[in-house]
């Protein structure tokens, strides 16, 4: 598998000349075709009905608005991948709420490129939920960027010292699959394995065993470890898992973290905490994800 299409989301906020740089880094690696798409942000649903546009001027005047906000978003898109070295662009401007938007465009690239919301600089196409709607229905592999910290993609690519979360869970498997590409130009792939013994029969007599020797069969450097999220084995404190990664990330210094997203409903997630919520909300590297 290559990443021969990428897809990356293109609005106002001041994180996305990030963005454009890690989706040219990318695009130079894997010898892609880069796509950029700035949403309207209004429902493509209300487009089906032309005579309730017409009836109302406003909404016909706030339509275009919203359109004049996205072709700006969207000028200096090619022009800033031509600098970064990506010849092979094209550029939409898509009628829909962002999510929906990104995931039916999703369907035709190999990997999407978009960023952790900021509650800071909320573009007004964008609901904060965003990343979380992308990640559950794109069906492709998500690569989320911080919006705090630097990556200058140029002078210290990402990618080169990964942090696998492995549970042996199908979105786990997913994950790995779709960061091949990624993980066999890591230097370094550490593979983590929390709690194995939740799950007995799943991870074998090594954890972390099974999927580092197929990993290496990939031609991936990978070493596995084992932790626990009881700090003190015996009070029992339970640590959350997804804290718990990115204090492992910065112990590895890892400059990206890939895992499987939303093994529970969204909506225990959502109500009851999980990893993928802690990731998307606290995160400080990049984080492939894939559902």
């Amino acid at each position: 598998m290559s990443y021969k299409t990428i897809l990356v989301h293109v609005d106002e906020t001041k994180r996305c000349k990030a963005r454009l740089a890690l989706a040219a880094h990318m695009a130079q690696r894997e010898q892609a075709h880069v796509v950029g798409v700035a949403m309207t942000g209004i429902s493509r649903f209300i487009y089906q009905n032309a005579r309730f546009e017409d009836c109302d001027p406003n909404l016909s005047l706030h339509l275009d608005f919203l359109r004049e906000r996205a072709k700006k978003a969207l000028a200096a898109f090619e022009p800033e991948m031509r600098a970064l070295g990506v010849d092979s662009v094209e550029t939409h401007i898509v009628d829909d709420e962002a999510g929906a938007g990104l995931c039916l465009h999703a369907r035709y690239a190999d990997l999407v490129i978009i960023g952790q919301t900021d509650l800071d600089e909320v573009s007004p196409s964008v609901l904060p939920d965003f990343p979380q709607q992308v990640v559950l229905h794109a069906q492709r592999p998500v690569l989320v960027l911080p919006y705090v910290g630097e990556f200058d993609t140029a002078q210290h690519p990402i990618g080169k010292r990964i942090l696998l979360a492995w549970n042996g869970g199908k979105e786990a498997v997913r994950a790995v699959t779709y960061a091949l590409p990624i993980l066999q130009q890591a230097e370094l792939v550490q593979i983590a394995v929390f709690d194995p013994d939740e799950k007995p029969g799943i991870h074998g007599d090594e954890p972390g065993a099974d999927i580092a020797l197929y990993l290496a069969r990939h031609g991936v450097k990978a070493e596995a470890s084992v932790h626990y999220t009881d700090e003190d084995r015996v009070e029992k404190r339970k640590l959350d898992v997804g804290n718990a990664l990115l204090s492992l990330a910065n112990d590895f210094g890892s400059d990206m973290l890939v895992m499987g997203a939303y093994g529970h409903s969204r909506w225990r997630e959502t109500f009851l905490g999980g990893v993928t919520k802690t990731i998307l909300e606290s995160m400080t590297i990049p984080v492939l994800m894939a559902h």
